[in-house]
């Protein structure tokens, strides 16, 4: 009888299958380690940026601080969360929109921090007039009541700004009339308190909500 061969395929030994394997997984792991470099350069860029950012934003600070400091000192401006209030004895004379020398003077010192301050930011400069709650002396044929004194106020500081060199594209006035006081309007301590001008920043697209110049 004969005996019939039977033909067995052939087959990859078993180190070949083994070798394909582990290339592939160490292809997959050199994609990983890629990926994870890539993740961890752009990660320390963005950190960079972040540090950069601060940095420049606390130089902004501190240039406006530093100009701030003898109005601060001697009261004409007081400086609250972000808010420069500037008293209105200083500004103006009672009942009067007209801007005296010594605010003149005094605005002419912030122009220059007050735009580096902005720098890059995407806010405006809202200068913001206000008024105690006593009525417009009888005899003033100019203003009608406190709101009209208060929008007078906040115009003649933005124009004096922007003569004095900040762009026009910063900045814009606001007025309030006797509303959101900062001392009670019991006595003239308090009253003197409320006459103010302020100066803040707001997000761009602020100035349709309250109107601007």
């Amino acid at each position: 009888m004969e005996q019939l061969e039977q033909t067995i395929p052939d087959e990859p030994p078993v180190w070949a299958i083994f070798g394909d394997l582990m290339a592939g997984l160490v292809g997959v792991f050199v994609l990983l380690l890629v990926w994870t470099l890539g993740i961890q350069v752009e990660l320390a860029q963005s950190l960079e940026t972040e540090i950069q950012k601060r940095q420049a934003e606390e130089q902004r600070r501190m240039a406006l601080e530093q100009a701030l400091a003898d109005p601060l000192a001697t009261g004409r401006v007081t400086l609250s969360d972000g808010r420069i209030g500037i008293s209105g004895s200083v500004l103006f004379s009672t009942n009067s929109a007209e801007l005296q020398a010594e605010g003149r003077e005094l605005l002419q010192t912030l122009v220059a921090p007050l735009r580096v301050y902005l720098g890059d930011r995407e806010e405006l400069l809202m200068i913001s007039g206000f008024t105690d709650d006593q009525p417009i002396q009888s005899g003033n044929n100019r203003f009608a009541d406190n709101w009209q004194l208060s929008a007078e106020r906040a115009l003649t500081v933005t124009r004096a700004l922007i003569e004095e060199g900040m762009p026009t594209t910063l900045v814009f006035a606001a007025a309030f009339g006797d509303q959101h006081p900062v001392a009670p309007n019991v006595d003239d301590a308090g009253r003197s308190m409320n006459r103010r001008v302020e100066m803040a920043t707001v997000p761009r697209g602020a100035e349709r909500q309250t109107g601007h110049d």
